[in-house]
């Protein structure tokens, strides 16, 4: 996301001729060439996700030069949603498209949009543990793409040692951090709320310690039997929201900034911490190689430091739109074949060579490299330790679409926190009913 292609851009992965040539000149009249497929692939423009996508779809063209696979990339947030929604909605959508795992695919309406995998030959391949956020009634719509995530607190370990600062297991002990950290100069906190989507993690990677506290959170919230309002523990990520921005610990730009500017930041030491997803690590590695040995992660602190966790985000998924299905057999077949190599533990391997992991593969047999970013090895002890939950997106059917907009708000002084999760409810039943959800 610090690299913005041109929105629309087509990328083109192509291979040389003379690889084609010399495969097609061993071709016989028993064994023909197969026939030449063209494969769209739309995927957001993150330089992590252009990275990875593109590096997948080179290697799968050199093992089957008879396929050409055009990358097409979107913006990431809400635009990027309602394009994918449209897309859909219109048949207009790629043969293939990369996309959010969790409650987010099942706003699509998998069921109706997508294309079944359960009968697949490689969704054996995929851990256990993805397969329900990829589902929908008895169909399997996804290969997990890229790596599961830290959601929690980025930081510079430099400006941490400079100041004398632990890394916190509590609120409390955050809060001290911060005050001492605003007191020597330093930006304690940094927001980019010009990217919007940048501004809910307060609220998401909190959900750790909303489960910790209500460890049936998810069934009580999906049966609207509890609401984000009048939930203490589900209200504490607002609060912490417009605790930073009344007591100042966000740097001067907070509304202006975009998420690109927050990892320079972070890498240069200007801010000391950015609430984030772990993805952006790779990121920094490729900006930023001298400084990324100084970026560390630890997970958003909640009241009590015995319960201390990551809260967890898995990995994105590559879908077939049932749209694929119509442009023949030789589409469909290609498409699927993609898939199963993306769910490999070759597919994994491409996809290290790209950028550096940010977590955990979801494909059985797969290994992370031995110079695993010491970041992700921060979000690994939690994991290690029993100490990691899934975020709420992928325990429950619910996330409303405007919550970026509301964090935004929050985080800017325009709205307070109790109004802000009101919004939020409010945003919920108006999905839940959406989704025809019991209770709603």
């Amino acid at each position: 996301m610090d690299v913005i292609p041109k929105k629309g851009t087509m990328v083109a992965v192509a291979l040389g001729a003379m690889l084609a040539a010399g495969l097609g000149a061993s071709a016989t009249a028993q064994s023909p060439a197969p026939a030449p497929v063209t494969l769209s692939y739309l995927v957001d423009n993150s330089a992590d996700t252009t990275a990875r996508t593109e590096a997948l779809a080179a290697a799968y063209m050199a093992k089957h030069p008879n396929v050409t696979i055009l990358l097409e990339q979107r913006p990431p947030g809400t635009e990027g949603d309602n394009l994918v929604k449209t897309k859909l909605a219109t048949g207009d959508m790629n043969d293939i498209f990369f996309y959010n795992s969790g409650s987010l695919l099942q706003a699509l309406e998998p069921e109706k949009t997508l294309v079944d995998l359960s009968g697949e030959a490689f969704i054996p391949n995929i851990a256990e543990s993805f397969l329900p956020t990829v589902s929908a009634g008895s169909g399997i719509y996804g290969v997990p793409t890229g790596t599961a995530m830290g959601g929690g607190i980025l930081y510079n370990k430099k400006v941490f040692a400079d100041h004398g600062l632990k890394v916190p297991t509590t609120w409390a002990e955050f809060e001290a951090n911060n005050d001492a950290l605003k007191a020597a100069g330093v930006a304690p906190v940094g927001q980019t709320y010009k990217d919007t989507w940048t501004s809910q993690l307060f609220v998401l990677a909190d959900y750790y310690n909303v489960q910790a506290a209500i460890p049936d959170f998810a069934a009580q919230y999906t049966g609207n039997k509890l609401t984000t309002a009048g939930t203490p523990a589900a209200l504490a990520g607002f609060q912490h929201l417009q605790e930073g921005f009344d007591k100042g610990w966000w740097q001067p730009d907070f509304g202006s900034a975009t998420f690109a500017d927050g990892l320079n930041m972070l890498a240069a030491g200007e801010i000391a911490q950015y609430p984030m997803l772990s993805f952006a690590l790779g990121t920094i590695n490729t900006d930023h190689p001298d400084q990324i040995a100084d970026i560390g992660f630890f997970a958003q602190p909640g009241a009590d430091a015995a319960s201390n966790g990551a809260t967890i985000w898995m990995p994105a998924g590559t879908y077939i739109p049932k749209t694929t299905e119509a442009k023949g057999a030789d589409t469909l077949a290609a498409a699927k074949d993609f898939l199963a190599f993306i769910a490999s533990p070759e597919g994994s391997d491409v996809q290290s060579a790209a950028s550096a992991p940010t977590g955990p593969y979801l494909v059985k047999g797969s290994k992370l490299p031995a110079d695993t970013l010491p970041g992700v090895i921060d979000i690994l002890g939690y994991i290690d330790s029993n100490k990691a939950y899934p975020a709420l997106e992928f325990v429950s059917p619910l996330k409303g679409p405007n919550l970026e907009q509301i964090t935004v708000a929050v985080g800017s002084g325009l709205t307070s926190a109790a109004d802000g999760a009101a919004q939020y409810d409010q945003d919920l039943q108006k999905q839940a009913k959406q989704l025809n959800l019991p209770g709603w």
